[in-house]
């Protein structure tokens, strides 16, 4: 079975803060703009520990949110506007 990142970001949340995830060449990274959590995928296997998660800095994740079209500063999925509607427990 081969690595599918679409459907692993539909499955895992951060362990951290529960936010969603958003797939990042080897990495997962939180959408929670408080943590901004990167997970490694080592040999196909996402590794979902936060002692092991790395922070990403604000302005690397701000760039990642952008490039998954989410808001920059919440990491809150955008809408047509580019400004997300939706409160964190709705996204």
């Amino acid at each position: 079975m081969s690595f599918d990142p679409q459907r692993v970001v539909e499955l895992l949340v951060c362990p951290q803060s529960h936010a969603p995830l958003v797939y990042d060449g080897q990495s997962l990274v939180s959408t929670d703009a408080e943590t901004r959590l990167r997970y490694a995928i080592r040999d196909d296997i996402p590794v979902m520990l936060a002692d092991e998660a790395e922070t990403v800095a604000a302005d690397e994740w701000a760039e990642l949110m952008r490039q998954h079209g989410r808001h920059p500063e919440t990491g809150l999925p955008s809408t047509d506007e580019g400004v997300s509607t939706a409160t964190p427990e709705e996204a």
